[in-house]
């Protein structure tokens, strides 16, 4: 089950790694509004959902702003440990969401609010937005022609999940990969 990787702080410092990566490779990228140089403005988050001992610098949102006078513009690089402005680590709303919708959603969602410790809504909220946000952005929009039919945008993340498993040796390197082509990433780096 995905939801045992979400218990291991590895996990969170290989997405860590790869975010920082990804955020020096877009640091080296002009401003896409004037050319001008791009300086981090990073900002600390307080997602939820980690296990213990998570060291704080993991909390840190990359973040770009435009070193010229009159453009300042910022630009948050892709990130596969938050998404957007939820709350939650990506890789536990994934995860969660992924075990759940495999399990052919048995269990009501009293039962999983109740297992994971996450509020009903905030999950009906999850579902919401890969059912119906998620599907009609430019992130899925790019991936959708990519990848098979058998991959349901009803059935999100679970099916896209299940689809990435066939190319990776593991489940790790499944969930990091997937996260990264979620987030609008491009590139998929070794587990």
């Amino acid at each position: 089950m995905l939801s045992e990787l979400i218990k291991k702080k590895n996990l969170f410092s290989h997405l860590y790694t790869i975010d920082k990566q990804t955020a020096e490779d877009y640091r080296q990228l002009p401003c896409p509004h004037c050319g001008g140089p791009l300086y981090f403005s990073n900002y600390k988050r307080k997602p939820r959902g980690e296990p213990e001992g998570v060291p704080e610098e993991y909390f840190v949102q990359f973040s770009l702003c435009c070193g010229t006078h009159g453009c300042r513009k910022r630009l948050n690089p892709p990130s596969c440990r938050f998404l957007g402005r939820k709350i939650y680590w990506f890789a536990v709303i994934v995860c969660i969401l992924t075990d759940w919708q495999n399990n052919d959603g048995k269990g009501s969602m009293h039962e999983l609010s109740i297992q994971t410790g996450i509020c009903r809504n905030t999950i009906k909220r999850w579902l919401a937005f890969f059912h119906d946000t998620f599907p009609a952005g430019r992130t899925w929009g790019m991936l959708r022609g990519q990848i098979s039919a058998c991959v349901r945008n009803n059935t999100l993340p679970s099916s896209f999940i299940n689809y990435c498993r066939k190319f990776k040796s593991n489940v790790k390197d499944t969930l990091v990969s997937s996260l990264i082509l979620l987030s609008g990433g491009t590139k998929i780096r070794a587990g």
